[in-house]
């Protein structure tokens, strides 16, 4: 007689490998893996059952910081994996480990098209605006103007909106967060991995060494009260000390900064990240210094048929027509016959 138990709750230790971590001191990457790896027990998935694929950079080290399964797979490609390891394992929770150079650039292609095609995985793209494993070179983020050693005189790039790419893309679930808002990051996380579709996490991360700061508008204590909105599901958007500001369109299609004792808490833009027309959610990618506070939060959050389970559907209606005839299959359609020259 086979006697059910339960299965053993997972901790975070469970999820921390015997791998030297080697991320310089300071590095951002450390905070997001600590609160992956706290994150992890909390959703209840078997550590068999979880696996993180990466690309190529600082970010990309990633899977071997997790004791669960993983691949480090080549430039750009981890979203291309990550589809079709969902599709023939639809079972699995997958997660994407990927950085604004790895994912943007050499990558961009297939991080559009993973999230375009709504495939049940979740993209961790950690955004430091520059490529710190290859030693500071400008990134599709980077500013415009950027001076480093392979721009001496400035980026004359403009950079990429990883938020604004994603919407384009029509990504089911988009969030941002920031290195330093561990419970927020972790609450990002655990959102992803309860959503069936598409979805990536832009994680606004700092590079100690090649580009110290670059998020320190948002990340400083004493700076992140009026810098930073923070986005809730049908709550009026309001950010300051005492929540003194708020965002409102006031009878246009720009957001503007506004007080509330002004003009009224009625009047501000509510958030709704359920909204099917991704609208306001575009207003907000659009959102950050000088003139805005840069939102943080779950930006869009819509249902969708995931790729897989339409793939599977279809794999299952062709089944259900009976064995194929593979001679018949090469001889339908158009034919026609070549006759050969006399000449």
């Amino acid at each position: 007689m086979t006697v059910a138990t339960e299965a053993p709750k997972l901790k975070r230790k469970d999820f921390v490998p015997d791998q030297e971590v080697r991320w310089c001191p300071g590095c951002g990457d450390y905070a997001v893996l600590a609160q992956v790896q706290k994150t992890m027990p909390e959703l209840g998935v078997p550590r068999e059952n979880i696996v993180f694929i990466s690309g190529i950079g600082c970010s990309s080290r990633f899977p071997y910081y997790m004791n669960a399964y993983g691949i480090h797979s080549i430039h750009g490609r981890a979203p291309t994996l990550a589809t079709g390891l969902k599709c023939a394992r639809p079972d699995l929770q997958v997660w994407v480990v990927t950085g604004d150079g790895d994912a943007l650039s050499i990558g961009g292609n297939h991080f559009l098209h993973a999230l375009r095609r709504n495939v049940d995985i979740n993209i961790l793209l950690f955004n430091n605006k520059i490529y710190g494993l290859t030693k500071g070179q400008y990134s599709p983020t980077s500013e415009h103007g950027k001076r480093t050693k392979s721009s001496p005189d400035g980026s004359i790039d403009w950079p990429i909106n990883p938020i604004g790419v994603a919407l384009g893309a029509e990504a089911t679930f988009i969030a941002r967060t920031v290195d330093v808002f561990q419970k927020h990051m972790s609450e990002m996380i655990r959102r992803s991995a309860e959503h069936a579709g598409g979805c990536v996490i832009e994680i606004a991360q700092n590079c100690l060494i090649f580009n110290d700061g670059a998020w320190k508008h948002i990340s400083e204590k004493e700076t992140r009260a009026d810098n930073v909105l923070f986005l809730e599901h049908g709550k009026p958007m309001r950010f300051g000390k005492d929540l003194e500001k708020g965002i409102c369109l006031c009878g246009g299609l720009t957001p503007k900064v506004v007080t509330v004792a002004d003009v009224g808490e009625e009047n501000l833009l509510v958030h709704d990240e359920n909204a099917a027309e991704p609208t306001l959610a575009y207003f907000l990618s659009r959102m950050g210094p000088p003139d805005y506070p840069t939102p943080v939060g779950v930006f869009r959050s819509i249902k969708k048929p995931t790729y897989q389970d339409l793939l599977m559907g279809q794999i299952h209606a062709a089944q259900q027509k009976g064995s194929p005839d593979l001679d018949a299959l090469y001889r339908q359609g158009e034919t026609w016959v070549i006759e050969a020259s006399e000449t």
